[in-house]
């Protein structure tokens, strides 16, 4: 086919609401109407004379010849976005973008940009918190930082294990002093517990300290993650259900006490990337300083 011909909109088009498997959100990227979406992937599917999606009532679904389509121009369009970037000239302080989940960006990554910013003073840190999936694509995140209850894969990206995320119940001192005794994980029962999400997390806990599940309060409030869960209970509002990782620093400090031994890992959190090994310089250094920062924070996780 001659270059001239290519419908080159309706490719975009298309490549656009195939990702989403959605026009509507295709139309928001591209800025444009659903309705110019939708005309421009019909001409396209008149000039191949086939049908790209398999169109039901609220969704689409993307057919044989649509998925063929798709994964090139997925490819080729990225590829062309790649090589636009690097003709445009780099500015002087070189910039990587990440994104992180919000308590991890929060209670542990924050904390620690100075070190890479000593390490490396000449590149500067975008940091993007939220906990949506990024797919990679011009002006989003390079590297992502994010938790999985178990193991992930995120399409079209690479992910590596960083390490586990360990729970363990975590209280202010001043709390612990005015409150009943804790001399079994039972008498927990009798202090508020601060939930994260569900109470599916505690209730996994009290298995694992050989507590039935009966035994979970039905009561406590529900915080949206861990960051806020942590400083709810460095107010003395109640116990967390803390991820070691993010509450190191006040259990070293003694800001928060660990009144018992047993832990449940629940997760882990991984580095993601489209391609782990095709990062740009600056996010190749970003990469290697949060696996040395794992690596620390895993032998610290060992010592409870």
């Amino acid at each position: 086919m001659k270059r001239g011909r290519l419908p080159l909109t309706a490719l975009r088009s298309f490549e656009a609401a195939g990702r989403h498997l959605s026009f509507s959100r295709a139309a928001e990227e591209l800025f444009v109407t659903q309705a110019a979406i939708s005309r421009q992937i019909r001409e396209l599917e008149v000039f191949l004379n086939q049908p790209l999606f398999v169109r039901h009532h609220r969704r689409v679904e993307l057919t044989d010849a649509g998925h063929k389509l798709l994964r090139q121009l997925v490819k080729s369009f990225d590829d062309i976005d790649q090589r636009l970037g690097e003709l445009i000239a780099r500015p002087e302080q070189a910039v990587v973008t990440v994104s992180a989940e919000p308590s991890l960006g929060a209670s542990w990554l924050v904390p620690r940009l100075n070190r890479f910013r000593d390490l490396r003073p000449d590149i500067d840190v975008s940091l993007d918190v939220d906990p949506r999936l990024v797919e990679f694509r011009s002006g989003q995140a390079e590297l992502a930082l994010r938790f999985s209850a178990r193991d992930t894969s995120w399409p079209r990206s690479d992910a590596e294990h960083l390490g586990p995320v360990i729970d363990s119940p975590v209280l202010s001192p001043s709390l612990l002093k005015s409150g009943p005794p804790l001399d079994s994980p039972a008498d927990l029962a009798r202090y508020t517990l601060l939930h994260e999400e569900n109470r599916q997390g505690w209730a996994r806990w009290f298995e694992a300290a050989g507590i039935g599940r009966d035994a979970v309060p039905d009561r406590g409030p529900l915080l949206a993650d861990a960051a806020l869960a942590k400083q709810a209970a460095l107010l003395g509002h109640g116990v967390a259900l803390g991820d070691l990782l993010l509450v190191r620093d006040e259990l070293a400090s003694g800001a928060l006490v660990k009144p018992f031994e047993t832990n449940v890992v629940c997760g882990a959190y991984w580095l993601v990337a489209k391609d782990l090994g095709k990062l740009s310089e600056p996010a190749q250094a970003f990469a290697d300083w949060i696996r040395s920062e794992f690596v620390e924070s895993r032998r610290y996780l060992d010592t409870y």
